[in-house]
């Protein structure tokens, strides 16, 4: 394996998730693999149409910070929607192949994580493993949205030389159609293992904090709002990550109390974990939400820190006294009975946790099956 195109859901930035930790464990252990990470298309009308300033594309770039030249990331542009250009993803599938051949790789294994790059496996006839950390066809989506990525994961399953799924409900739903493989997420244990200075941005009083992308498809805003006014004086509700919210729901949430920090970088959010009195996840029940592997699930539980969470997957059935399971008018009570708490740090990483150390290995199995064929 030397050669490798990664069909991302996210984009590679600070915030690291899933496939940034193991694309860049399975560079490290590697210095024959190179790696095209394709960000989501740009869609700069619809950025328009949300009120937002237009994004656009960059041609493919070495990621700072990792093993010079062997890494890259690129982003094309979508510049219709897919009702006026119904050849919308052929393009982009095609500039997709013209940047890793200007890159020399001309025959890579595809690790397709966005159903959408469905087209990208059908035109080029590289080797493929599908890897589903979403359900989204439980997603609240249009019929048109739903009917097309119904297709695309149709074909993925069909044709992809392997499957991984990260959460076991996920391994139900589609294994039923052919064999897949679990590989769950993880967190880098040796980074949470040395307690860290309290942020300055850190609220003074008492605070409950939610780490991760807030997000109308996981987030329970009422029940947001709720524990906000409940909480009062005596602790704040505080977010740390992208807010992708609408404007009008965020100036709800802010005047019930809630504040948003933003996004923070990967080692740096270590700290807002270690110094918040109690971790929480007013997340929504849903068949989607029930098919996710929570990474925050790992990242809390490598701190200590007490957790308040709706019973949603991964919480529910984790075997963890320190996680408190309460839905509706119950998790605010609880939030609130948790503040304030005494400050403490655990003498390391819970040993219990997974590391991503394990997953990168089992990831580079997978893979090396995918390409022996």
């Amino acid at each position: 394996m030397t050669d490798l195109v990664v069909m991302s859901l996210e984009v590679w930035d600070d915030v690291w998730r899933r496939n940034q930790h193991l694309v860049a464990g399975l560079v490290a252990g590697d210095p024959d693999l190179r790696v095209l990470f394709v960000e989501p298309p740009a869609d700069p009308l619809h950025d328009l149409s949300e009120r937002r300033a237009p994004s656009f594309g960059h041609a493919p770039a070495a990621v700072a910070g990792t093993a010079r030249e062997r890494l890259w990331t690129m982003r094309a542009v979508k510049w219709l929607p897919r009702r006026l250009d119904a050849h919308a993803d052929e393009r982009l599938a095609r500039a997709v192949m013209r940047a890793a051949g200007r890159l020399g790789i001309r025959a890579p294994l595809l690790w397709i994580n966005d159903p959408g790059a469905a087209t990208l496996a059908r035109l080029s006839g590289w080797p493929t493993l599908y890897d589903i950390t979403d359900d989204w066809l439980a997603a609240d989506r249009a019929p048109a949205e739903l009917a097309r990525i119904a297709d695309n994961e149709a074909f993925l399953l069909r044709s992809a030389r392997e499957v991984v799924v990260c959460s076991e409900e996920l391994a139900r739903r589609k294994g039923a159609a052919r064999p897949v493989t679990l590989i769950p997420n993880a967190v880098d244990v040796a980074a949470y293992r040395h307690p860290m200075p309290r942020p300055s941005d850190l609220p003074g009083a008492a605070v409950a904090l939610y780490l991760g992308t807030v997000h109308a498809d996981r987030l329970d805003v009422p029940l947001v709002e709720a524990t906000a006014r409940a909480l009062g004086s005596k602790g704040t509700l505080t977010f740390v990550g992208p807010n992708l919210l609408a404007a009008e729901e965020t100036e709800r949430l802010e005047q019930a109390g809630v504040r948003f920090l933003g996004a923070r970088p990967r080692d740096d959010v270590i700290a807002y974990l270690q110094h918040a009195d109690v971790l929480v996840v007013p997340h929504v029940v849903t068949s989607f939400t029930d098919s996710l592997d929570p990474l925050k699930l790992y990242e809390y539980q490598a701190v200590g820190r007490h957790v308040v969470s709706t019973s949603v997957a991964g919480f529910r059935h984790a075997a963890d006294p320190r996680i408190t399971i309460a839905d509706g008018r119950a998790f605010a009570q609880a939030v609130a009975a948790a503040l304030p708490a005494p400050t403490r740090f655990p003498d390391g990483a819970d040993g219990t946790v997974a590391d991503w150390g394990e997953r990168v290995a089992r990831m580079r199995e997978v893979l090396t099956s995918v390409a022996d064929g």
